[in-house]
């Protein structure tokens, strides 16, 4: 168990990086919308703590996702005339507010459901203006390496925590700034805040499968069982995937 919490991760996190420096920052924030820091953290939530507590941690989850655009927005906003560190900053307050504004609502699986969906439709249009971007970025090992090990202490920590929260801010806690920051801010020291704002842009548009792999998990996880509902989840957020990717290739 504690090897999948330390490595499990990490492990996304180069495939991502990998894939965005192949690919470009806007595919690199598309491919993160899978469900590559969720799926593990709820998967040992329903292992640990037990399926019922799991499912009402996913509904928050999935309410949640309008935190992680809350993120996106406020670190894109500023990047646009600050270095990383405030940028960071101003993401990270964004987020604590949105998370607070989550937390102290009681969601049911349909409300929740609505919040992510107007936050996955709206937000691409409350990003700043950006021109497209072609040259792709460097990565040298050392730095994959250090994205790796930053993933994965700061995922180790929210996992570990998560088991005192109580199922409202285990499931925000799910969706807490891990693997979103540590993508942005290399790609932004590296590469520039233009592609850290296309990054974040093409996130918004990949979370539409991790809004559906929460929605399947709170809505199955009780009746299938754990391991049916976290595969049923898991292919579900594929046809997602592609979908999204589909539509993203007609509209350019």
């Amino acid at each position: 168990m504690l090897l999948l919490k330390i490595f499990l991760v990490p492990f996304f996190l180069a495939v991502i990086s990998l894939a965005g420096k192949r690919m470009g920052p806007s595919f690199a924030g598309w491919l993160a919308g899978l469900p590559v820091v969720v799926g593990p953290i709820l998967f040992l939530l329903a292992l640990e703590q037990g399926a019922p507590f799991a499912a009402a941690s996913a509904v928050f989850t999935l309410a949640t996702v309008s935190t992680v655009i809350a993120f996106g927005l406020g670190y894109a906003w500023a990047a646009r005339s600050a270095g990383w560190g405030l940028a960071f900053l101003a993401g990270l307050t964004a987020w604590l507010i949105a998370a607070c504004v989550v937390g102290a609502i009681s969601f049911t699986l349909t409300s929740a459901a609505a919040a992510a969906l107007a936050a996955i439709l709206i937000g691409p249009h409350l990003f700043p203006p950006l021109a497209n971007i072609t040259a792709r970025a460097p990565l040298p090992w050392s730095e994959l390496l250090l994205r790796m090990f930053a993933g994965g202490v700061l995922t180790f920590l929210v996992t570990h925590f998560s088991q005192s929260l109580g199922t409202t801010w285990a499931g925000i806690a799910a969706l807490a700034p891990v693997l979103t920051p540590v993508l942005t801010v290399f790609v932004h020291r590296r590469s520039g805040g233009d592609h850290a704002i296309a990054l974040l842009k093409g996130l918004v548009r990949g979370l539409a499968a991790l809004a559906a792999f929460c929605a399947v998990v709170a809505s199955q996880l009780a009746s299938l069982g754990i391991s049916t509902t976290f595969v049923l989840a898991i292919l579900v957020a594929l046809c997602v995937q592609g979908l999204t990717y589909y539509l993203g290739s007609r509209s350019r």
